[in-house]
């Protein structure tokens, strides 16, 4: 009777220890810090009759890694900082985009970014959904990137992922110029980071 009640606490403890460590093991991630001087937020505006291109640098961010896996994260946009690098916007565009009829930088210099769910479609493509508050409105924008490298045992490598698609201004209140200039904005995102 002994042996049978010895051996019954130790398959207990045995499959507590196993429930415990694995739970310890889920929960295990690292945060990745956003390489800010690197990263940033590319932009295409187009028009009738021709495009412009420019980006906004990001201020700072952070990713949550599992087991080699993007769970979540959150980033700070640096919109006062938007530059303009086609020649033909040069500074009288970035003034405009700078101004009221575009991203008002004087009251809205920032926006940010919060992943509220990460959805794997295969080894390194995902679907990223979060919510974005820009000019003061908040809503979800969901989008596909490519994480390019996320392994916790290349320290010289660090995370990269990447993203392009497009983007409804208007959903944020940049109403300026509907039907002139088109609503949907192509950005192409890079983000670094590293432990």
């Amino acid at each position: 009777m002994k042996k049978i009640i010895f051996a019954v606490a130790l398959i207990t403890a045995s499959l507590s220890l196993v429930a415990f460590t694995k739970k310890d093991k889920m929960i295990e991630g690292v945060t990745y810090t956003v390489n800010a001087q690197k990263s940033k937020v590319d932009w295409i505006g187009s028009k009738k009759s021709d495009f412009h291109t420019g980006y906004f640098p990001l201020k700072s961010g952070s990713l949550q890694v599992n087991a080699g896996k993007l769970t979540g994260g959150s980033f700070v946009i640096d919109v006062a900082g938007l530059k303009v690098t086609d020649a033909g916007g040069g500074e009288k565009l970035q003034g405009h985009l700078s101004s009221a009829d575009f991203f008002d930088i004087a009251k809205f210099g920032e926006a940010n970014f919060t992943i509220t769910s990460v959805k794997y479609v295969s080894e390194g493509k995902v679907t990223i959904t979060g919510d974005l508050t820009m000019k003061g409105i908040k809503a979800p924008v969901s989008f596909p990137a490519v994480i390019r490298s996320a392994d916790l045992n290349e320290k010289d490598k660090g995370f990269f992922a990447e993203a392009f698609f497009s983007f409804d201004r208007t959903v944020f209140g940049v109403n300026y110029g509907i039907g002139m200039v088109d609503k949907d904005v192509q950005l192409a995102i890079h983000i670094y980071a590293a432990k």
